[in-house]
């Protein structure tokens, strides 16, 4: 592996954590926002918080690696070219498709990890997730209340609710 290699690719890794973990945020926060006002204060334990956390962001994972790859590569880029390192390497004759190889051999590999994610650690996030979701809502009848909606859940009684109130701090 050549200098050149080495450097853009450790600056590469140095860069792809924090970009994936914060589009991993954004993106669980997208998908629990759907949740947050019928799980938030119905007296759930952090560990049950935790877990379903946990599957959500397991699920978001594959949509959030090709945006994490492409915020890792402009930052890498970014840098590289803020400390004149690029320059440094266009005027020893290096072509800047070269001076990508490092970048391209590491989004493969991260491509293998994202299909291998897909095919076997997905799945069986999703189906904790909604089994989880589905537990909930059988402990928790107020999970699926809706305001000016009737409620057939509860054997033989159907209940129409015409206002939620929220429980705690307003």
């Amino acid at each position: 592996m050549k200098k050149i290699d080495k450097l853009v690719f450790s600056s590469s890794w140095d860069h792809s954590c924090s970009p994936f973990l914060v589009v991993v945020f954004i993106l669980l926060l997208v998908n629990m926002i759907k949740y947050f006002d019928d799980i938030i204060g119905q007296g759930f334990g952090w560990d049950v918080l935790g877990t379903l956390l946990f599957y959500f962001a397991v699920s978001v994972t594959p949509q959030a690696l090709p945006l994490a790859i492409l915020l890792s590569a402009l930052i890498t880029y970014g840098n590289l070219g803020e400390h004149f390192e690029l320059t440094a390497v266009k005027s020893l004759g290096i072509s800047m498709v070269r001076s990508l190889a490092p970048i391209f051999v590491f989004t493969l590999f991260l491509t293998y990890f994202a299909y291998l994610s897909n095919n076997y650690m997905v799945p069986k996030a999703a189906l904790e997730t909604y089994s989880l979701l589905y537990d909930i809502k059988q402990k928790k009848p107020a999970l699926d209340l809706r305001e000016g909606e009737f409620y057939n859940g509860i054997p033989d009684i159907s209940i129409k609710v015409a206002k939620k109130l929220r429980m705690g701090l307003h």
